[in-house]
This record gives structure tokens, sequence and C-alpha cells, in this order.
């Protein structure tokens, strides 16, 4: 498969905090641009104004080098939820990010009406374990109230050392009391895909967050399905429930891993490079067996590529509840003395050219997610609609022997 044309030294990255869109792009700073958007001197002087004022006036006396940077973070914080202004710190977790290993507890987290929500915890991490559910919303931590303004420095004060204690307080739909749950920082390691056969030959999957292994993981879990069935897959279950995003590439991989032609995925920005539109490749891993993907609320970014190109191309039935809907790219640009800025640089859109941005893929079958100790529902009809596609398969192949095609 082609990679894209994003160019720089990490993987481009779509989802939110852990995998949120993000490709280097060490060019950019030094792209010329055309003269009306140049900064206007006018509101140049009142920020300097400004600054001034703060340093002159302000209760306390502020460091030179925290307000600079307080004021750049304000502007790229003003822009939207996912743009921000990286330090060295921030800068090297992204990096450590895209190898699908860091310290912390396990939590993807996004913004949701103005309050920051769980995503999804990482499959066997400290979250998981304790029960933390994607829709939680988080209250606090360590006993410090959060903000829907700094998303990346809640996300951040969640890692640290292995074995280190931290406490969340959430609030739980259903509950009236905020929850307190005490966690352990472990190592976060992101292991993408699990399969299992089951019966009648077909087979389920689950990636969890797409990373650069996630292709040949999944290829070696379906080899390896094979084998253990004896012949190939009648038909797979692909589950993205709670997937919050992680390797563009990786998604489109996975995508075209299933298709055999047709658009992937396009975008639409102002640089050159925040512009393009990604093909499949020929070959697919199923030969035209039966697919049923599985989403949810946490299926985010990555996990809606997937399935919004696997909808559009009618290659499989899209099962669960509506999608958390972010259709955005962000483009990590490396600045001075380690610094960064993550800018919101791409809007994608599905094969049809739908944006999901704020509106997420609705499925095929609507299914809401089933109760603690119920049956799996939204499984159940996922391997019902596996069953509905081999017989209509066998009647159209039945039919096309009968008319001699």
């Amino acid at each position: 498969m082609k990679r894209m044309l994003f160019r720089g030294f990490l993987a481009v990255w779509l989802g939110l905090v852990l995998g949120v869109s993000i490709t280097l792009a060490p060019s950019v700073l030094a792209e010329k641009r055309p003269e009306t958007d140049s900064l206007p001197w006018e509101e140049a002087r009142l920020l300097a104004e400004v600054i001034e004022r703060v340093k002159r006036d302000y209760v306390d006396l502020v460091d030179d080098e925290e307000l600079i940077t307080a004021a750049i973070r304000g502007i790229i914080a003003d822009l939207d939820p996912h743009s921000a202004f990286l330090d060295p710190a921030e800068f090297q977790d992204i990096r450590v990010s895209t190898s699908g290993r860091y310290f912390g507890v396990g939590i993807e987290v996004g913004l949701d009406d103005g309050r920051i929500i769980v995503v999804s915890p990482v499959d066997g991490s400290p979250a998981a374990r304790a029960g933390i559910l994607a829709g939680d919303i988080i209250l606090s931590v360590d006993g410090m109230p959060v903000g829907a303004d700094d998303l990346d420095g809640t996300a951040g004060r969640m890692r640290g050392p292995v074995g280190t204690r931290v406490v969340l307080g959430l609030r739980r739909a259903g509950t009236e009391e905020p929850l307190i749950v005490e966690l352990h920082r472990g190592q976060i390691e992101v292991q993408s895909v699990r399969g299992e056969l089951l019966e009648a030959g077909d087979a389920y999957v689950r990636v969890s967050h797409f990373t650069d292994a996630t292709p040949h993981d999944l290829r070696k879990a379906l080899r390896d399905l094979e084998l253990q069935a004896g012949r190939p897959l009648s038909g797979l279950v692909l589950d993205l429930r709670s997937n919050p995003g992680g390797v563009l590439d990786a998604a489109v991989a996975v995508a075209d891993a299933f298709l055999d032609s047709g658009l992937i995925v396009s975008a639409e920005g102002r640089m050159t490079d925040a512009r393009f539109r990604i093909n499949a490749t020929p070959g697919d891993l199923l030969n035209g067996a039966p697919l049923t993907v599985l989403v949810d609320r946490g299926s985010a970014s990555a996990a809606e590529i997937v399935a919004g190109a696997l909808k559009d191309h009618r290659r499989a039935t899209i099962i669960g509840t509506p999608t958390y809907g972010k259709g955005s790219v962000q483009t990590i640009m490396p600045l001075s003395e380690g610094n960064a800025i993550k800018l919101t640089t791409s809007r994608y859109f599905t094969p049809s050219g739908m944006s999901i941005h704020a509106r997420g893929v609705t499925p095929d079958v609507v299914v809401e997610a089933a109760g603690p100790g119920e049956e799996d529902a939204q499984l159940a009809s996922a391997l019902a609609a596996l069953l509905g596609r081999r017989v209509v398969l066998r009647t159209e192949i039945v039919t096309a022997e009968q008319h001699g095609d």
C-alpha cells in the first residue's frame, strides 16, 4: 500500500490525546506565505501591550519565559480543542506515544460538551482493571479539578513513573455521587490486535488502538485463525468499540486489507501536504467473505476512517451505536529549543464525501450496548449479520451459475 505524502520522523496519528492526528512537518515553518498572510501589526502591538502591562502591574512577579509561554498556549488553545503548544516534555510524550508504550493509567480522554471524558480505557491497563468506562466524566486528578481548556495537561497529570499513585474523581451516568478511584501507574503496552476463532469458521478480531504494528498484527492474527480453522475464514467480526484512534497509515492499511479498490479517505486543508486522497490497492484478506464491524461512542478518529470506508463501499455491515465524531487532523510542527505546536491542518472525509466531524458514523444496524451481566447484544447482532450475508452471497452465486455468468 502506498504511504501517504506527509513527511517527518513521526507517523501520522488520528485520535485523542495518545491518538491525536499528528505528523511532523519541519518544512512548514519555512514555507513562504503570501503577503496577505503577514501578522497585522496593530494586533501585534496590542499583544505586546498586554504582555508589558502584566509584567508591570500583575500582583505577582511573572517570569518572562512563563509569560511568553502562557501567551503562546493561549493563542493556540483558543483555535480549537485539539490544537496546543507543546513544551519539550509534552513533545517527547507525543513522540513516545507513537511507539504504543508509555507510563500512566491507560486512559484516552477527549472533550464532550465542555467536559473532559474518558473516550476509552486501554485494554489491560490499570484504568481498565479498575472498571473505568468510556463516557465517564473526569472531575479531578489528585484532588485538583480539571478544566476543558487543559485537555493535554489533564492527560499529562495522569502519566508518571510506574507504581506511583494517582486518584481520579469521576462522574458516571446514572450515579448521583462522584466516584473516587485510586490507581497505580503502570507501563501501558498497547497490544492493538487480538483474535479468537468462533463457531462455523467465523472469527472475531478486536483492534483496540491503531499503532504502526497494527496492520502486521492484523494479518498475522487472520493467518493464525485460518490455520486454527484449517480452512479460509467464513466471516469476520471486526471490533472497533472504544477504539480511540491512532496512526492514520495503520487505519488506512486496515481498511485496505478488506477492499480491492476505491477511495479510503480524503482530506482538505490549506497546506499542500494537508490535502490528500488515499486509495485501496488490490487484495482482500478475506477473499470476499462477509465482514461486520462493531462501533460505539468510544470509536473515534482513525477507527471512524475504517468504519466509514467499509460502510461507504458496502464491504461491511456496521453495527452498534453512533461513533464519537472526530474528523480533523493535527500536524506536529517542531519549533526551536525542543518545543512544538500541534495544529489542526486538515479535515478528512469518508469515500462518499461525508465529514464525520461532530457527527460520527451512523451504524447500518443500531444496537445499544448490553448492561452489566447481560449478553453482548452487539456481538450477537454482528454474528447474525454474518450468517445473513452468507445466505445472500450463496443466493447470488447460485443465481449467477443458473444464468451462466
